[in-house]
């Protein structure tokens, strides 16, 4: 049988037209087959493998090939401090969307304790990384997919983050008409429908319904600004992460909706990716 060295080499080739990482992503497969850690790899290369380790990493390795995301094949992505569970039902978390973490852990009152609301929550990325810096703060988690809160709800148990609600609701359409949050945070859809990314790398693999909002991609902006004064507080924030190229058509949507203090924060890469406003009057 071959060896973990010998397979190394002959799996990277299928993988160099779809990966910039293959050898990379042939030892976190193969390291995920083995259950052991990469590091295991390289102190046993000589180790024989069995039929159906080879077998098991030769699937993984043909879905790679395939363009299927390394999160989806491994089952976990590493975003802020947490190791999360993802399935193809949740957007694979990005470092980008760290941003929007930072913002409200900037906006939000350390000193006191604050409601956040995390809409379209997916894997729980956001809502899990607030509530593990702030376990005073209460989180509530909001998706549309039962499936996404299944995962959300199984990382919040994972490591043991209680400080999280969850909510299965469109937006804000069905939350408890009681529910006043200080600040309200999403990473939602933000993607134009034609747009040629689509058809491009992970994406094609995640949820569309997480993607995508209509033909200029700000639909689900449009729908929480309209729809989130009766859960936000007066002087409460409101949160967003969208495209690169986008800030310039959000900030005019804050002050249609009244939301004054807008501010804009951008990535490493020098992109505006979040868009922040305040609502000194409530409606």
């Amino acid at each position: 049988m071959p060896s973990i060295a010998t397979t190394l080499v002959q799996a990277q080739q299928p993988l160099t037209a779809v990966s910039t990482s293959a050898r990379l992503d042939a030892e976190l497969l193969l390291a995920h087959v083995l259950l052991q850690p990469r590091e295991y790899l390289h102190t046993w290369p000589e180790r024989e493998l069995s039929p159906a380790q080879v077998e098991a990493f030769n699937t993984l390795i043909y879905k790679r090939r395939d363009g299927w995301p390394i999160a989806y094949l491994l089952g976990h992505q590493a975003f802020w401090s947490l190791d999360l569970l993802v399935t193809p039902a949740t957007l694979i978390p990005r470092p980008e969307t760290e941003l929007l973490v930072e913002t409200v852990l900037q906006l939000g009152n350390h000193d006191q304790a604050q409601t956040i609301l995390d809409l379209g929550t997916g894997s729980g990325a956001i809502a899990l990384a607030i509530a593990r810096e702030r376990p005073h703060w209460q989180v509530h988690a909001v998706d549309s997919s039962c499936e996404a809160l299944a995962v959300a709800r199984n990382n919040a148990q994972r490591h043991h983050i209680n400080n999280v609600t969850f909510h299965h609701s469109n937006w804000l359409s069905s939350l408890p008409s009681d529910l006043r949050a200080d600040i309200i945070v999403s990473n939602p859809p933000y993607i134009a429908e034609r747009d040629p990314h689509l058809q491009q790398g992970d994406v094609r693999f995640e949820p569309r319904s997480a993607l995508i909002a209509g033909v200029d991609g700000l639909d689900a902006i449009r729908i929480i600004l309209a729809t989130c004064h009766r859960h936000l507080q007066k002087n409460g924030w409101l949160v967003f992460e969208h495209g690169y190229d986008q800030a310039t058509a959000v900030q005019p949507l804050f002050a249609q909706h009244h939301f004054q203090e807008i501010q804009q924060h951008r990535d490493l890469a020098g992109h505006v990716r979040v868009t922040a406003g305040r609502l000194l009057r409530s409606e």
